[in-house]
């Protein structure tokens, strides 16, 4: 059985993830926006490139084309934030069982996670303002 002492630091290290734990609930709710516009782009690609005259909607599809592309984009950076917060989550409990001081480590992590984040965030604005520019607005 663990003693006082360890169990206080483990305690203590649970704190501490807590934090980056509810950031990776924010970013996985982005997720799910991402992934469902990206569905919707697509499903609308497919309906449009079944239909018999294409050159009438061939503006529409290229800037849904460029939509599905940035959207990608923002899940693939989005994803990297959080694999990185996990990391972070990682270096935590991985420091605490050896004793280290995960202090640079830690912050380097998730500076590119927020980095990664802030991408991912600027990609989904600008999806949206492709979407708008299609609506006319």
């Amino acid at each position: 059985m663990a003693s006082s002492p360890e169990i206080i630091t483990i305690a203590h290290v649970i704190q501490q993830a807590v934090a980056p734990v509810f950031l990776l609930t924010g970013v996985g709710a982005l997720l799910t926006v991402l992934t469902n516009r990206l569905a919707r782009v697509t499903d609308r690609l497919r309906t449009l490139e079944q239909t018999t005259n294409l050159d009438q909607h061939k503006d529409e599809i290229l800037t849904l084309k460029s939509r599905a592309h940035v959207t990608r984009w923002a899940i693939v950076l989005c994803t990297i934030s959080a694999l990185f917060v996990c990391l972070v989550v990682a270096a935590l409990f991985v420091s605490s069982q050896f004793g280290l001081d995960p202090s640079g480590m830690i912050a380097l992590l998730f500076v590119v996670a927020m980095l990664a984040l802030i991408s991912g965030l600027l990609c989904f604005l600008h999806e949206i303002t492709l979407a708008m520019r299609e609506m006319g607005n």
